[in-house]
């Protein structure tokens, strides 16, 4: 089977074929730990509902603020908890 590679992956290849690249004593643990970290990854990507109780008042103003900028109205509360996250806005407490 003909593979067609991207630049790094045919510059992995032609290592691999050169045998540039040599096993380690501990490559169980370093897969291991690799493998760990692309979970953690995946699973820190996921989204989750939740459930969240607001005043009518401010729910009606996020919904209009959303319909303005042509997006759905969670997606603009997700927003905004993102940019609190990141330090890209305050909130007053």
């Amino acid at each position: 089977m003909k593979h067609t590679f991207d630049k790094y992956e045919q510059q992995v290849e032609d290592s691999l074929s050169k045998g540039e690249f040599v096993s380690t004593s501990d490559f169980e643990d370093t897969k291991q730990m690799f493998q760990e970290a692309a979970k953690n990854y995946l699973q820190l990507q996921e989204t989750r509902s939740i459930t969240l109780r607001v005043k009518k008042e401010d729910l009606i103003k996020v919904k209009a603020t959303a319909k303005r900028n042509g997006i759905a109205y969670q997606t603009l509360i997700n927003l905004l908890i993102r940019q609190y996250i990141n330090k890209e806005t305050e909130v007053v407490l």
